[in-house]
């Protein structure tokens, strides 16, 4: 049986978790995230997960105690939900990278990655003013607040944890093939309200992915991928592969992270191309493994993994803001890619 209990999820140190108000616990061991069960496999308790609610009173607390941070309401989704935007850093001659999660609802632990980046900025850290002293940063949280909720238009009651949460938006449009018509609210408010209105230089649009792609036929963390639109400039194709080199190394160095190559298509619509070729923006696909519900019993990922992948998502954020403060971005070896193998589904033993 599948049960969801949400709470905020509040920090990740490097190799504990700490709950709410519980005490911090270990990281599991075994074989780190390629180990996580699927739902056949035995109870699963998605219990990382933060409401709508929680994420909205959570956002305005932190950027009220915080000088660093700053607080946008872009717009609404179908439902009427609030789409928020948290600034940081706002230097007009600095570069800026936007990190954007959930525009699929139900993948929630890179959200949740994002909040402990977020409140990491909110501290007052040494680190954290050196950060901002040369970079802005820009995270949209939840761009698919209705999806994540499960409150839509059409049936979703057949998914594997009882329609808990869908990719989809209520209006049952896929926002990240949206991009390019952009009929939806959710969309149109980011296109409008962040793309068109903020100078950004970088981005990563972080989604989740199904439980059995594989490299060297062990499953995979995740998978990144640079725009392969031919509408690209190459200079920006240059610049997402030396994001992705970036992230690629920070999380290959912590020994917990199997990192593939996403294998994807070339169309417009989709961010990760779309966004590089209108705005001129280095973009890079993430994919974390595991989806929190799905009408598919293959995509959703039990609790095992949890902590690793939330854990991988703030060192994508960390170690990219840090690379662009102090340009060694700039430098980042980019080889790696032709190298880096496709990741396929993994073999049955």
């Amino acid at each position: 049986m599948i049960w969801l209990k949400r709470t905020l999820f509040k920090s990740i140190a490097a190799a504990t978790i700490t709950i709410g108000s519980f005490a911090a616990v270990p990281l599991p061991s075994a074989d780190a995230v390629g180990s996580g069960p699927n739902p056949g496999n035995g109870q699963v308790q998605l219990n990382r997960f933060t409401t709508n609610q929680e994420l909205s009173s959570f956002l305005q607390s932190i950027t009220k105690k915080s000088d660093a941070l700053s607080l946008e309401v872009i717009g609404q989704s179908v439902k009427g939900r609030e789409l928020y935007l948290v600034k940081a850093g706002n230097n007009p001659n600095n570069p800026t990278v936007l990190f954007l999660t959930q525009q699929h609802g139900n993948e929630g632990l890179i959200t949740e990655g994002a909040l402990n980046f977020i409140k990491k900025l909110g501290t007052n850290s040494k680190e954290v003013r050196d950060w901002l002293d040369h970079v802005n940063v820009l995270i949209l949280p939840r761009l698919n607040p209705d999806g994540a909720e499960g409150d839509v238009n059409f049936d979703i009651s057949h998914y594997v944890g009882g329609g808990q949460a869908t990719r989809f938006n209520a209006n049952g449009v896929d926002l990240n093939r949206d991009h390019t018509v952009r009929k939806e609210p959710e969309t149109k408010a980011f296109h409008e309200n962040v793309l068109k209105k903020y100078k950004i230089d970088y981005m990563i649009d972080f989604h989740h992915q199904g439980t059995q792609s594989a490299i060297n036929n062990k499953y995979v963390s995740g998978s990144i991928l640079y725009p392969t639109s031919p509408n690209v400039a190459p200079e920006v194709r240059q610049m997402s592969q030396q994001l992705g080199s970036v992230v690629y190394h920070a999380i290959e160095k912590r020994g917990f992270g199997h990192i593939g190559k996403y294998v994807g298509g070339t169309e417009n619509t989709i961010a990760r191309n779309g966004i590089a070729a209108e705005y001129g923006i280095a973009t890079l696909l993430f994919e974390m493994r595991g989806m929190m519900d799905h009408e598919r019993e293959d995509y959703v990922l039990g609790q095992k993994s949890n902590g690793y992948l939330i854990k991988q998502a703030e060192i994508a954020m960390q170690e990219s803001v840090a690379s662009i403060a102090d340009a060694t971005i700039k430098t980042a070896d980019t080889s790696f890619w032709e190298n880096l193998p496709e990741q396929r589904n993994k073999e049955a033993e």
